[in-house]
């Protein structure tokens, strides 16, 4: 209704000054007196006639324009009968045609980047596999070639680690339909991460300590969570002081994971999940990628498990809540 008043005061003020001038105009050529009501009468009849007519014809229009929510459905053009307004509404039909061929060629080729960028990351992982295999065969060798095939042991490491980071990000972007929701060991799932990285734990001087019962089950998709553990763990492994322990339990339907370190300054908290941010010692270091914890956000977030990241007087806990856990 607002809608219908603003596009007929024009209208609106041209009747109200009719009603001033017209009678004085036949009043000047006739006497009004005698006519005076049935001409406010017939006027005000002939406007309101028009003013119901014109919003029945247009009520769908004011209708679909007065809207304040717009659904995938409700995405098309209402069709006009005043020729003003078909001519505009056909700019609009350009318009939105227009965008939606923009839109589906951007479709294709960020499909397309994914589909090279996931093939090339599958190529590079071959070679790596070999080289590691070859640093870990050779016989013979003396101490300092020891050294020298360890080192580039631990950049194949490095590199793997990074492909693996990038064929997640890849695959993540169809995460929901990839998802399959059912029940797991918790301590079983946990004790094969940390067996992934029992070498990362071991050239760190850090172990792990699970304080997890043996039937504990929470319910979620198995190959994701078991990506967002593995992050996790790893990191809690990178930023550890040297002899530490990182303790793995779970109560109260909450998952905590905590490891002795470096804090994480306070304004840091809120950004360590942003897509390629590194922070202060992750610049020094120059290990970080920033992908891991933007990668952990995104899985928990679809597996609608909530989070928090707390960092203080040089203890690191991340937990992860399973209490709305979906369960089949």
């Amino acid at each position: 209704m607002r809608l219908f008043f603003r596009d007929h005061l024009s209208i609106i003020i041209l009747y109200s000054i009719s009603f001033l001038l017209l009678p004085w105009m036949i009043q000047a050529l006739d006497d009004l007196s005698s006519h005076y009501f049935y001409f406010i009468f017939l006027v005000s009849f002939l406007f309101i006639l028009w003013l119901i007519g014109r919003f029945y014809r247009r009520r769908r229009l004011y209708a679909h324009l007065e809207k304040n929510e717009l659904t995938d459905d409700e995405l098309h053009l209402y069709e006009p009968q005043a020729s003003i307004e078909q001519a505009y509404s056909e700019k609009l039909r350009q318009m939105q045609y227009l965008f939606l061929t923009q839109q589906q060629r951007l479709e294709e080729q960020a499909q397309e980047k994914q589909l090279v960028l996931s093939h090339f990351a599958h190529q590079m992982k071959t070679p790596l596999s070999v080289i590691q295999l070859i640093t870990q065969s050779t016989p013979n060798k003396t101490f300092d070639e020891l050294q020298q095939w360890q080192t580039v042991s631990k950049e194949c490491d490095k590199l793997t680690f990074t492909l693996n980071q990038l064929l997640t990000y890849e695959r993540s972007s169809n995460l929901v339909a990839d998802l399959k929701i059912e029940p797991i060991v918790l301590k079983g799932l946990v004790k094969e991460v940390v067996n992934d990285l029992k070498d990362y734990f071991i050239s760190k001087e850090v172990f792990p300590k699970l304080m997890l019962a043996e039937n504990q089950i929470i319910y979620s998709d198995r190959k994701w969570l078991r990506i967002v553990l593995y992050q996790i763990l790893n990191n809690a492994v990178k930023y550890s002081d040297a002899t530490s322990t990182i303790y793995v339990h779970y109560d109260n339907d909450t998952l905590r994971l905590e490891n002795h370190g470096e804090t994480i300054p306070p304004n840091e908290i809120s950004r360590v999940f942003d897509l390629f941010y590194t922070g202060v010692k992750g610049r020094t270091n120059g290990e970080a990628t920033g992908i891991g914890l933007f990668l952990v956000k995104k899985i928990l977030s679809v597996l609608g498990h909530p989070f928090t990241l707390d960092s203080s007087d040089h203890i690191t806990t991340f937990s992860i809540n399973f209490s709305n856990s979906l369960k089949k």
